[in-house]
């Protein structure tokens, strides 16, 4: 499964034996794969402060996990030939998304855990701030891109009576530069081709005789040529509608026609640029961040997760690939480890607001294993730390029991710190 909870309990010694309780029982049970979750030491600050960081921790998490969502439907639209490989691109510190949550460590060198705690969540703040900006930008310009070609390709798309004409026509199909003749494009439907080539010398005086020629056809009548003297074209017109004939407006500029070519080449290459299907998938153990190495402490022993790259190792690596399927590769990364260290903020804030000072508590991460089983696990932790809150176990426990102003149930009990993780919005 790609969901997570991330929990924490205080770190005394009857709490770390409710740790091992649980650890116990899920494991046992195959409920979840539980590992140890790292949290830095941070500069606490006020009581007032950490209640106000708590509030905007919350709103930054839901901003977070929107930002992620939208760059990763923005590869899908980016990868619309290649939609198999999107999971590929869509890592963090160059492993897939469950290895880097599994195994996260606080980056210190972006997020210095010296600094007061406030300051770390507007670093956050900002660069998120700064990624949702970016992307705006460079998505409206695809899609601006892409709607004029999606309009250019409608133009050559439709039937003979609207379509464009300049893939079709040639130089060679008519007389230019003529004082005295003109050559005219005409409809005919399907089933008329032998009564215009009877009918068409005779439709207007001053036809071409043997002027006639098929250059392109549909599914309900061909484009045909014919040529005529200029002056009686509105004669011609007239003759030819009464027949069924429809005479199409065109008039060959050959300047007009090489822009509308060369604007398509351009646009074709201009959105095939955006992502190149020759494009090199980041290989695991490439890195977004130097020296950013992840590891974990395991309370069973999952393997890790290969080393890190450098940014000019991962550059590299990228080559073949269009900018912008290469700016959310590199920071969607950035978003997606951004957003961890939001939950382990969240972590720590309200662990500080609940189990209180000194600071002293064991966050861990759990991974359940099947969707069936997450209200068994559920039990099972509101069993082991009901000692947390036993009011509110009460509560859940006897239904005869009425607590005023409070209102549980077993979805929304939580005698533990608790946040959920879930990858499957990427999916």
């Amino acid at each position: 499964m790609s969901e997570f909870w991330l929990i924490s309990a205080p770190g005394d010694k009857e709490n770390l034996q409710a740790l091992e309780r649980m650890n116990t029982v899920t494991a046992k049970s195959n409920l979840s794969f539980n590992t140890k979750f790292a949290i830095p030491d941070f500069k606490v600050g006020t009581l007032d402060s950490l209640v106000g960081l708590s509030d905007e921790l919350g709103k930054l998490d839901t901003f977070a996990e929107s930002l992620i969502k939208k760059m990763a439907q923005s590869v899908v639209e980016v990868m619309e030939d290649s939609k198999g490989k999107v999971q590929e691109n869509l890592l963090a510190n160059g492993v897939d998304l469950t290895s880097f949550v599994t195994h996260f460590e606080w980056d210190m060198a972006k997020y210095p855990a010296k600094q007061p705690l406030v300051s770390v969540v507007d670093t956050l703040a900002k660069q998120l701030a700064q990624i949702e900006t970016d992307l705006k930008s460079r998505t409206a310009a695809y899609h601006t891109l892409k709607m004029s070609l999606e309009n250019v390709e409608k133009r050559s798309m439709g039937n003979l009576f609207t379509r464009t004409l300049s893939d079709i026509v040639n130089k060679e199909d008519f007389v230019l530069d003529s004082e005295y003749l003109i050559t005219l494009l005409v409809i005919v439907p399907k089933p008329n081709y032998t009564q215009w080539q009877k009918t068409y010398e005779s439709l207007s005086d001053m036809v071409v005789p043997r002027s006639t020629k098929l250059i392109a056809e549909d599914n309900e009548g061909g484009l045909f040529t014919v040529t005529l003297f200029r002056k009686v074209i509105d004669d011609f017109k007239t003759k030819a509608k009464e027949n069924k004939f429809t005479v199409r407006e065109f008039y060959y500029d050959e300047k007009e026609i090489k822009r509308e070519r060369e604007e398509m080449s351009r646009l074709l290459s201009d959105k095939k640029q955006q992502y190149q299907t020759s494009c090199v998938a980041l290989k695991k153990g490439s890195s977004t961040f130097p020296d950013h190495k992840v590891k974990v402490t395991p309370l069973g022993n999952p393997a890790r997760p290969a080393a890190g790259q450098t940014d000019r190792e991962r550059e590299s690596e990228g080559e073949g690939e269009g900018p912008l399927l290469r700016w959310l590769k590199v920071n969607f990364s950035e978003a997606f480890i951004a957003w961890i260290h939001i939950k382990a903020l969240r972590v720590f804030v309200e662990s500080v607001l609940r189990y209180g000072l000194p600071v002293n508590f064991q966050a861990v991460l759990l991974q359940p294993h099947k969707k069936s089983s997450t209200k068994r696990l559920r039990e099972v932790l509101n069993s082991v730390f009901r000692h947390l809150d036993e009011v509110a176990a009460a509560s859940i426990l006897d239904a005869s029991v009425e607590i005023p102003g409070l209102q549980l149930s077993n979805q929304d009990y939580f005698p533990y710190v608790y946040f959920h993780i879930d990858l499957s919005l990427l999916d």
